[in-house]
């Protein structure tokens, strides 16, 4: 019988490594089923473009998928019983067939569980968010703000937009609109100085930047309350808004921790060096669903890089122990903020060993230019999961359907390949 491999989710994490492994391992001895709600690959680092009026790439699943032996299973992940090693899904309602996918709805059985998941917005308890509010964390969501812009647009009286939130994708999403519906006006609210993570040459170029673009900035404001057509701040300032975009912080679906898998305080599951949960050693998590503690020694951030260490490791961890190979230490590290101010502005803020902001920065067209070559290179290796990797599928060893067991572990060397 051929051991059960089950990834839910196919967002960047999701994605590479059920591409990988399907590479990796030999498919006479290993059966891997990918689960997810949507049957395209979504660029999530895009989406505030998406609803500011840009075309974005979706390749379909089935492409990125094409050449391995994956299965496809689009659905809705409803629970997860990790007692009973089963996956429990819904249907998706108008999603079906095609290729090597399927709708539908039941159990799926595993051996050993990919938990990536990924992340939601978090409304945070606010009255009206849910309601009244659009977020860019999702690609409906995001084309429900675009058809929302695009009728102010139409409308041609200048409507507003409010911006909640001054991480990375609030910043994005005001500046990305403001340069592409210049005919708008944006308002970003910002629960503390704006840009209070980046050094003081980034903050400076940050603000120069909403200032060039229009964007209005209410540092230090907090937000009591969404309500059609208006914002209601901490302080008593009412503003006025057609269309409120709430990007005040992700969470993660409370799945997991229904699931009784072991969870941190923020619903993320907790897992050792290799991406294995401490509590059900087999299942692994990656990405945004992941607790991991970098070789800084605090907790990776929910971001792309993440993903990609993350999903890294994962995938050797499990081609070593369902082949009897040495598990390997990967890097897991993370050194750099990403952040876009439109299609021509930018900023490349480096961090240190202790996560905070080194004095040196990058910004302007170049920046700009080298966060697109990154999105472009993710959504290259994401749909080309078996480019560069070896040509030579691994079999598994005698005792691998029950991978409880722990191998040796040593970490990478510098420049050395990591090999099952």
């Amino acid at each position: 019988m051929k051991h059960r491999i089950v990834v839910l989710g196919a967002g960047y994490a999701g994605a590479y490594v059920a591409g990988t492994l399907a590479r990796r391992l030999a498919p006479a001895d290993v059966g891997i089923t990918v689960v997810n709600a949507e049957p395209d690959f979504v660029q999530r680092l895009r989406l505030h473009q998406l609803a500011a009026g840009q075309e974005i790439a979706a390749p379909p699943l089935t492409d990125v998928f094409g050449g391995t032996a994956v299965r496809l299973r689009l659905a809705r992940v409803a629970a997860v019983d990790p007692e009973r090693r089963v996956v429990i899904v819904a249907e998706n309602d108008g999603v079906g067939g095609g290729g090597n996918g399927d709708g539908g709805r039941g159990a799926i059985e595993y051996d050993t569980l990919v938990y990536a998941l990924g992340s939601r917005g978090a409304s945070h308890g606010v009255p009206g968010v849910a309601q009244y509010a659009f977020d860019v964390a999702a690609r409906p969501s995001a084309l429900r703000l675009r058809a929302r812009l695009d009728g102010l647009d139409a409308r041609g009286d200048g409507g507003s937009v409010v911006v909640v939130g001054d991480g990375l994708t609030g910043i994005e999403t005001a500046t990305e609109i403001a340069e592409s519906r210049p005919g708008l006006s944006v308002t970003l609210i910002a629960r503390r100085e704006l840009g209070a993570p980046l050094s003081t040459g980034a903050r400076e170029h940050l603000r120069r930047a909403c200032d060039r673009l229009g964007v209005t900035v209410l540092e230090h404001t907090g937000v009591e309350a969404v309500e059609a057509g208006r914002v209601l701040c901490a302080d008593g300032t009412v503003l006025a808004s057609d269309a409120t975009v709430w990007t005040a912080g992700f969470t993660v679906a409370p799945i997991a921790a229904t699931a009784g898998l072991e969870v941190a305080a923020d619903g993320r599951i907790v897992v050792d060096r290799t991406m294995r949960s401490v509590s059900h050693p087999d299942v692994y998590a990656v990405g945004d669903s992941v607790h991991a503690v970098g070789d800084n020694g605090l907790p990776l951030p929910m971001s792309c890089a993440s993903a990609g260490y993350t999903g890294r490791q994962a995938t050797v961890a499990i081609v070593a122990r369902l082949t009897g190979g040495t598990v390997k230490h990967t890097g897991l590290e993370y050194v750099a903020n990403h952040i876009s101010l439109g299609r021509r502005d930018g900023i490349l803020q480096l961090v240190g060993h202790d996560a905070k902001a080194k004095p040196r920065f990058m910004a302007g067209r170049k920046a700009a230019r080298f966060k697109a070559a990154i999105l472009r290179m993710s959504l290259w290796t994401t749909s080309h999961p078996t480019f560069g990797l070896p040509t030579r599928t691994h079999r598994l060893a005698t005792a691998a359907s029950a991978p409880t067991g722990e191998t040796a572990v040593r970490p990478l060397r510098s420049g050395e390949a990591a090999r099952g």
